[in-house]
């Protein structure tokens, strides 16, 4: 009778080890990214371009995990939709700080206003063109592997109507910025409200318990004060290298492709973007290598919409904090980038109206997303931007019956907070 009572115990005991080396390797593994970038900032450095480009950028990643550990595990502690609703606030900080950052300089440098529509687009077209279809792609393998049989896609839940109507009116009233050629701080505004009745809507919707991993699972298996404690403590350190790292970061991006003689535009449109949104998508494909791939895909619908709304709208915000004017204005270039940016929003909300993100669908936005890259010409631009308008109405003709569900659903439906990563069973299309 001994030896079956101390089995849970040593069980704890095991699970407890298996939780402090987590947590021990995550920090010595993070600290090794972020003390050099924290040491050569407060030492008042100047490292060649390149070489400060990998200690920022290698900082931001890591404060970037750290980050998303601690808004993890801290729903274990947080009751409400409002909460959990501010720590995903918490968690974009990253994505969001260097593109601010360029578009509060733009205010008293022009130079800079191209970075901030470069950064603001690059992190929108990489989340649904590469963070979508990969999630789907690798939750329909796993699906495969688990005995569902060849799975077609993935089955959204119902709550995720109310996500895409927000994100398909926000991304139909996001036409007006290459109409106009501008960021008007009244349209920033606009969609800044638009995010607040957002938060609103998540806020009153059904909170789902968290699945947690990795260091985030080892962080709320803590006792309560250690816990808190560690998570409190993860999210001033995170905040402060990322603020500490953002300038510098973004300063050091542009210099560095004046040296290495890429296109800086390019550079700042997708490494930024990439590095800040790493630990989302990692964990996202986690979650869906695991078999939920349905809630891996709700977190990264819910990020597109903080995205297209909080992104956009703050940047004429920012602007206007810098010292520029009510406007900002954008170049033909940027243009093209946003009508891009706007055509595939439009065509990745109507190719899954119907709830349903099959793997055609997926692969498009995959193959979309990477013929871009070759295209340097307005002509190649313009024409891209035909192909996702052509696909987007093929989707909505082919869906139509659901487009009036989705514009109502924001303002009827009800929502779920996907931050946490919920529990439920996977929903996989049959073949």
């Amino acid at each position: 009778m001994t030896m079956i009572t101390d089995r849970p115990a040593a069980a704890a005991s095991t699970k407890t080890h298996a939780g402090t080396r987590t947590l021990t390797r995550s920090a010595l593994i993070t600290a090794v990214f972020i003390v050099p970038a924290v040491v050569v900032r407060l030492l008042g450095l100047r490292p060649d371009p390149v070489a400060a480009l990998l200690v920022f950028g290698a900082a931001v990643v890591a404060a970037s995990f750290l980050l998303a550990w601690a808004a993890e595990a801290a729903q274990i502690d947080v009751s409400g939709g409002v909460a959990i609703a501010v720590l995903a606030l918490v968690a974009v900080l990253p994505e969001y700080a260097v593109d601010l950052y360029y578009a509060y300089v733009s205010g008293h440098n022009a130079d800079y206003t191209q970075y901030a529509a470069a950064n603001m687009t690059g992190s929108n077209r990489l989340l649904m063109g590469l963070g979508w279809p990969v999630v789907v792609l690798v939750g329909v393998v796993a699906a495969r592997r688990s005995g569902a049989g060849k799975a077609a896609g993935l089955a959204l839940q119902p709550a995720n109507r109310v996500e895409l109507g927000f994100l398909l009116i926000a991304g139909l009233v996001a036409f007006i910025i290459p109409a106009s050629g501008q960021i008007h701080l009244g349209l920033g505004l606009a969609l800044l409200a638009w995010f607040g009745f957002y938060l609103y809507k998540v806020s009153h919707g059904d909170v789902e318990e968290p699945d947690l991993i990795g260091t985030a699972a080892a962080l709320g298996e803590l006792p309560d004060v250690g816990r808190r404690v560690a998570v409190v403590g993860l999210f001033l350190t995170s905040g402060a290298v990322i603020l500490l790292c953002a300038k510098p970061f973004a300063d050091n991006l542009v210099a560095a492709g004046t040296e290495l003689g890429i296109d800086r535009f390019l550079l700042v449109q997708w490494l930024a973007p990439l590095a800040s949104e790493a630990p989302e998508f990692i964990i996202a494909i986690i979650f869906a290598a695991r078999g939920k791939g349905t809630a891996a895909i709700a977190t990264l619908i819910s990020s597109k919409v903080n995205q297209w709304t909080l992104l956009v709208g703050s940047l004429p915000v920012a602007h206007l904090l810098g010292g520029g004017g009510p406007t900002l204005a954008l170049d033909s270039r940027q243009v093209e980038e946003v009508l891009l940016t706007a055509t595939q929003t439009l065509m990745g909300v109507a190719l899954i109206l119907a709830l349903r993100f099959p793997r055609s669908a997926a692969w498009a936005l995959l193959v979309l997303f990477v013929v871009q890259f070759p295209i340097v010409s307005t002509n190649g631009r313009l024409l891209l931007c035909g192909v996702y308008t052509a696909v987007a109405l093929a989707g909505l003709i082919v869906n139509h019956r659901h487009l009036a569900a989705t514009l109502r659903a924001p303002f009827q439906g009800r929502a779920v907070r996907h931050s946490g990563h919920p529990h439920h069973e996977e929903s996989v299309l049959p073949t």
